[in-house]
This record gives C-alpha cells, sequence and structure tokens, in this order.
C-alpha cells in the first residue's frame, strides 16, 4: 500500500487531509525562519587605558644659536705686506701665541728716522737752554735787552716742545713697529685665515685677519616672548624660594637630538624686547671643557620652571586633533562611548597632559578610535603596560593598530 493510500485512509476524506497538510507546511516554515534567525554580535573591542595623576614638570624649550664666550676679532693694526702665517686653522690657539707677521722693514726704518729726529731736537733743546743761561746775567746787568732774552726764552720752549713731539714720534714708530707681530689676546679656537702670505694687508683699514673664539664656557643665545618673560618675571622671586635660592639648571639639546653633558645656567637678560620680533634674548652659559660645541650651531635650551600638582596625562595616542581641537574618547562605566573635548598642555614624554576636559577617574581609548561613535557600547580591555614604564600602554595588536 502506498503512503498517499495511508494517508487519504487515516483522514475521513480528501478537505480534511488538504487542511492537514498546509498545517504541517506552516508549522515546517516556522521551524526553518527560527533556524535562520540572525544572532547579534558582540560590543567592539577597545584598548583603554586608566588616566595618569601624578606631579608633572613642566618643561620649556627655547630654540637659539651659540656663542663663544668671546669672539675676538684679529686685525691688522698696521699697513704692510704679510710674510708668515703662524697657526693652524681650526685649531686651539693661547694667548700671546705670534698669528701672523707683517713686513717690519718699513716700520723699521721709520722708528730709525724718528728717533734721528728725536736727536736732533734734543740738540737743538740743549742749545737753546745753554743760550738762556748765558743771556740771563747779561740781561740782569743790562749788557743785553730784555726783549733777547726773551726770544731765547721763547725758543728753548719751542725746542722743548718739539722734543716732546719726537719722543711721541718714537713711541708711536716703537708701538707700529711691534704690531707687525700680531698675537692672539686670549686662549681660544682659531678660525680660517681670511688672509693669505703675500697679501696687503691694513691698507686705509684695519683688515680682518681671522676670528679667535673662546669656547670653554661657550654662550647660547635665545630668545622668549614677552608674554612669557612677563609671566616668569612675575613668578620668579616664588621659583626662587622654591629652589632655595639655587640658579635653575639648563640642558642644551644639540642638533641631533643628544644632550651636551655640561648643564649650564642663565648668564644675562637682554636690557630690552627686540621691536621687529617681540622677543627678549636670553642668554646661557655652558661649560665646554671638550670643545664638542662651536660658535654658530643651533639647539634648544631646555629647563624645568615649575611642576603642575597632581596633573591629568594621557597617552598621546588617545588624543584626536581637528582643526586645532582635541578630543579622547572615554569609555564610562556602562562601557558606552562618549567623545569629550579637552584642553591640552604640555606632552611629556610619550603621554600628554590634560588642562580641562577631564575628571581624573575616566579611561580613554587609545587604539580603535576610528570605528568607535559616541554612545557606541564596547567591551573594554586594559592596554598592555609600556615596556619603559611611563604609564602608557605598550603598541597595540596588529589589528587594532592598523585601525587608527
Amino acid at each position: 500500500m502506498s503512503r498517499t493510500t495511508v494517508a487519504l485512509a487515516t483522514f475521513p476524506n480528501r478537505r480534511a487531509f488538504v487542511h492537514a497538510a498546509i498545517a504541517a507546511s506552516a508549522l515546517l516554515a516556522v521551524a526553518c525562519s527560527e533556524k535562520k534567525e540572525v544572532v547579534a554580535p558582540p560590543p567592539p573591542e577597545a584598548l583603554v587605558s586608566e588616566v595618569v595623576r601624578r606631579d608633572v614638570p613642566v618643561e620649556r624649550e627655547l630654540v637659539g644659536q651659540t656663542r663663544g664666550f668671546q669672539d675676538v676679532e684679529i686685525r691688522a693694526r698696521v699697513e704692510g705686506f704679510l710674510e708668515i702665517v703662524g697657526f693652524g686653522e681650526g685649531t686651539l690657539v693661547h694667548k700671546g701665541q705670534e698669528l701672523y707677521r707683517i713686513d717690519r722693514k718699513p716700520l723699521e726704518a721709520s722708528l730709525a728716522t724718528a728717533k734721528a729726529e728725536l736727536a736732533t731736537a734734543q740738540a737743538r733743546y740743549e742749545k737753546t737752554q745753554n743760550d738762556v743761561k748765558r743771556l740771563q746775567p747779561l740781561a740782569a746787568k743790562q749788557a743785553v735787552s730784555a726783549q733777547e732774552l726773551d726770544n731765547a726764552v721763547a725758543f728753548e720752549e719751542a725746542a722743548r716742545a718739539q722734543v716732546e713731539a719726537r719722543k711721541s714720534a718714537v713711541e708711536s714708530a716703537s708701538l707700529n713697529l711691534g704690531y707687525t707681530s700680531v698675537v692672539s689676546p686670549i686662549d681660544g679656537l682659531a678660525g680660517t685665515t681670511l688672509v693669505k702670505a703675500g697679501s696687503l694687508v691694513g691698507r686705509g683699514e684695519s683688515t680682518l685677519l681671522t676670528t679667535v673664539s673662546q669656547i670653554d664656557p661657550i654662550l647660547f643665545r635665545a630668545g622668549i616672548s614677552e608674554a612669557e618673560y612677563i609671566g616668569i618675571a612675575r613668578r620668579s622671586e616664588e621659583m626662587k624660594a622654591a629652589r632655595g635660592g639655587e640658579k635653575i639648571p639648563i640642558e642644551l639639546v644639540l642638533a641631533d637630538g643628544s644632550v651636551h653633558p655640561q648643564k649650564g645656567t642663565l648668564d644675562a637678560v637682554e636690557r630690552a624686547i627686540d621691536a621687529t620680533t617681540g622677543t627678549l634674548s636670553l642668554q646661557f652659559k655652558f661649560p665646554n671643557p671638550g670643545g664638542l660645541v662651536r660658535p654658530g650651531q643651533y639647539g634648544r635650551a631646555r629647563f624645568i620652571l615649575e611642576s603642575k600638582k597632581d596633573a591629568m596625562l594621557v597617552p598621546q595616542r588617545a588624543v584626536q586633533e581637528m582643526q586645532n581641537l582635541y578630543s579622547v574618547a572615554v569609555v564610562g562605566a556602562d562601557n558606552k562611548v562618549s567623545f569629550k573635548t579637552v584642553t591640552m598642555g604640555p606632552r611629556m614624554g610619550s603621554l600628554w597632559v590634560v588642562e580641562k576636559g577631564l575628571q581624573g577617574n575616566e579611561r580613554v581609548v587609545v587604539a580603535g578610535l576610528q570605528r568607535l561613535r559616541d554612545g557606541m557600547t564596547v567591551t573594554a580591555k586594559p592596554a598592555p603596560p609600556s615596556p619603559e614604564g611611563s604609564g602608557e600602554p605598550g603598541p597595540a595588536p596588529a589589528a587594532a593598530a592598523g585601525e587608527r
């Protein structure tokens, strides 16, 4: 017997069988639809880090340029031809060391002439003295006129003045002869020579020969804005008292990012604000025993002025910037995301100080920010600790890092 025959036998009539078949089909469709129902995906994961609270030293960095403690221009003070250049360019020279020698012969001749003229003037002066001595007793006896005695006295005064003038000429010629040997006035680093042996120097002007710089210590000059200067000046006494009267140590960051091993101090403050730039020049002094730092190098003077008490810090990668506005994604206790606009302060290594916008007990998202929306529910997971122990989470997993 077939299945159809059995089914028809089960139901008393054909219509009842059709109704039963339709009901069975409906139940089967409902069962299939239940099996195909899509299960909702779990909330996305987000790596979060708690806001760090600690005292933070506030650093200032000023860009500037170095210069020698003394930069002395070496010039030719007399006219003549250079005979020798007696130093190595770019080497250290000592005070009194001969750097250049100018041909002495013309000046030696000038000195000899001056001495001869002095001798002539002295002989003339001695004659006039003898004339006065001879005429004085005669004038007393009225053997000669008073006018003759007066003339003799006048000649004596003129001869004496000539002697003084010739002595000055001899001294001047002696000085000029001494200037033919150009020596270094300080211990320092000599630059390259601007003239070579055989060149004529000193004609009409004191020719610049080279420059010697004292580089230990070395000076560093940088500018500070007028507003910053006013703020620091107002708090100077407070900062000095906080340090017990000690000067603030200054670090010199060189062009390659390295820090000069010797710390410096503030040496001087410029008298007036530069009207063209609106800045005030500060001068710092650094020991430079190895001569590593040379005049003209660019760098940054870095120093700590104050310490922010109980500051809020977040990882720098948790901060989003758009058109000079900063925001962070905060995960609340209900695991919902909310974006908050914040005011940022100075950076501290891999962290960033938050001035305003947070309470200090939040959890901020450090990875996967681009896929988050305000009000979205997430599964918050603590970010791995930073290897440096700075309080910032370490690198996010590859997938999360790629989403940022």
